[in-house]
């Protein structure tokens, strides 16, 4: 099997498109960046802590920075599949400014921490390395932040650690739906294909249409600095196979029954352009639901909810903090007043 998969990512990187032809049309050279991102800069200080799981000494990088005077909340911020700790800068400085110490950790898989390629990727298992990161902090409250596939495993920290999570605010989560309701299970190797297969361009395009309504800009341009960088490194056909594996725990862990159980207060940030919904292209036969429609699954969840509220961004999309951050600050930062 492990000669077959090495087959499969040698055959389908020596046949990836060149990345240089897109990115000339940028004024910025991104160089290659390896599994672990060693050489790419975030914003604030990365430590490491090490775990031991599933057999394997690990290492998970995080960010933990604090305010100039003593801290009034412990905030901690989860990332999204597409994105690691680094893109919460403006977020977490915005808390800081605040008062408030802020956590930013990249899950095993991600960023800076380790990439292991046999492990069992799933949201508990992410969400009990939160907690062992928080204790190793010596944090034992924090407010719960998560985007994207962040707001996945914010729920699921939430629901199995509840002592630690005193609020949740999810920033257009996904799993809000079950998509395998819908969609046909995937073979791992059917994303790892889509993953080998990626160009520079491809993931411009993706972003471009599917989170900030066909514009384009710098701020956006920065935010695929690592894709691009890591596509350029002989690390990438492993980078590319966790990619392809941590697909799973979207698809088998949606999070729209666990959020009716929560008793903490849970804020919804729903851009309501949003169309993300994985798994479209797979849709079973005959079946005729639009997946990813969050002007209304924001409020079919917020009707779920025991202890909740929901805001929406009227015609934002996915990532409403970097879209229009004048209107995402408004509604986010009082949340921690």
């Amino acid at each position: 099997m492990i000669k077959q998969w090495m087959n499969l990512t040698v055959m389908a990187w020596l046949l990836m498109p060149c990345v240089s032809s897109a990115e000339n049309k940028n004024a910025v050279v991104i160089p290659p960046y390896n599994a672990t991102l060693d050489t790419f800069e975030y914003p604030f200080a990365v430590k490491y802590l090490d775990i031991n799981t599933q057999g394997q000494s690990l290492k998970m990088a995080y960010m933990d920075v604090h305010p100039s005077t003593a801290a009034q909340r412990t905030v901690l911020l989860l990332h999204g599949k597409n994105f690691s700790g680094y893109y919460w800068e403006r977020v977490a400085k915005a808390l800081l400014a605040q008062g408030n110490r802020v956590i930013i950790p990249d899950q095993i898989g991600f960023g800076k921490s380790s990439r292991p390629a046999h492990y069992q990727y799933s949201f508990a298992g992410l969400a009990k390395n939160t907690e062992q990161l928080l204790q190793h902090l010596n944090v034992d409250r924090v407010t719960v932040v998560g985007h994207s596939m962040g707001g996945m495993l914010a729920t699921k920290f939430s629901k199995y650690h509840a002592n630690l999570a005193e609020q949740l605010i999810l920033i257009n989560p996904i799993g809000l739906e079950d998509y395998l309701k819908y969609v046909d299970y995937q073979d791992v190797d059917v994303f790892l294909a889509g993953e080998l297969n990626k160009t520079p361009e491809a993931i411009r395009k993706y972003q471009q249409k599917n989170y900030y309504d066909g514009q384009w800009n710098q701020t956006y341009e920065a935010l695929i600095a690592t894709h691009i960088g890591q596509l350029k490194h002989d690390d990438y056909p492993r980078v590319a196979l966790i990619n392809a594996l941590t697909y799973g725990p979207i698809f088998s862990e949606p999070i729209v029954y666990d959020l009716p159980q929560l008793t903490l207060p849970v804020t919804l940030i729903i851009g309501t352009r949003d169309r993300t919904g994985p798994g479209r292209g797979f849709k079973k036969p005959g079946v005729n639901y639009l997946l990813g429609q969050y002007q209304q699954l924001g409020k079919q969840v917020a009707e779920s909810l025991q202890n909740g509220q929901l805001i929406e961004l009227e015609g934002l999309g996915h990532m409403p903090q970097f879209e229009d951050w004048n209107r995402f600050s408004k509604v986010f930062l009082p949340l921690f007043k």
